[in-house]
């Protein structure tokens, strides 16, 4: 199968490396072959949508092209086409969600204009850049499934997330937040009538092994094979 990666890839960016790193791990536990390409978001466009089978968003916030990766997010959103965001992936997958579900066109990121109107992604009071922090996730959702459990650790590489002053609207639409940590931040969202439609504010992929392929990586390779 081909994967789509959604980055401004950097080969030395630790969160790229575990990217292509927990593939392979996922590659061997399922014993699929999996082919992916790097794509900036300049290059997005209609003519690569038949290209791929699934697409991840990596971490690397700020993106070159915010405009072209909402549209991509949308594309995959309304055609049921698998979609895995980390990291600033999750962040901008909220992003397209407040402006075309939710109906809050100037919703925004703090990262690209620090004095929007409506900040959804705002900055964090602490970084969380190389922390690891426990999870709860939410009974019934698709994530604890696939996890098999309503506890996790995760490690996280970002320095923005969820503003507070916005969930409440965030779960007034169809999105459903499954995963948050101790304090009741958002940590994970997911989509629950799509196929595979679920972002991570932490890197999964950083807590991938050869031996113990991450069970949401695994989900979502799964959700691109054919027989799904």
């Amino acid at each position: 199968m081909n994967i789509g990666l959604i980055a401004e890839y950097n080969p030395i960016y630790p969160p790229h490396i575990a990217t292509t790193n927990a593939l392979a791990h996922t590659g061997n536990a399922l014993n699929v072959t999996i082919n992916y390409n790097w794509i900036s978001t300049n290059d997005l466009n209609e003519a690569i949508y038949s290209q791929y089978d699934g697409w991840w968003i990596a971490p690397g916030s700020p993106y070159k092209n915010m405009t072209k990766l909402l549209w991509a997010i949308q594309y995959a959103r309304e055609n049921n086409f698998p979609l895995l965001g980390s990291c600033g992936g999750f962040q901008h997958m909220i992003i397209e969600y407040a402006r075309n579900v939710l109906g809050i066109k100037e919703a925004n990121h703090q990262e690209y204009d620090p004095y929007a109107s409506n900040v959804f992604i705002s900055k964090l009071t602490c970084s969380l850049v190389g922390r690891t922090m426990n999870l709860s996730l939410t009974p019934n959702s698709k994530v604890a499934s696939y996890y098999g459990c309503l506890t996790a650790s995760e490690q996280y590489y970002c320095d923005f997330g969820v503003n507070p002053e916005y969930i409440d609207i965030i779960q007034s639409g169809p999105m459903l937040i499954s995963g948050s940590d101790n304090e009741g931040e958002v940590r994970i969202i997911e989509h629950p009538k799509h196929p595979f439609f679920i972002s991570t504010l932490f890197v999964p992929q950083f807590n991938s092994t050869m031996a113990k392929p991450h069970p949401l990586i695994n989900a979502f390779i799964e959700s691109t094979l054919p027989c799904k």
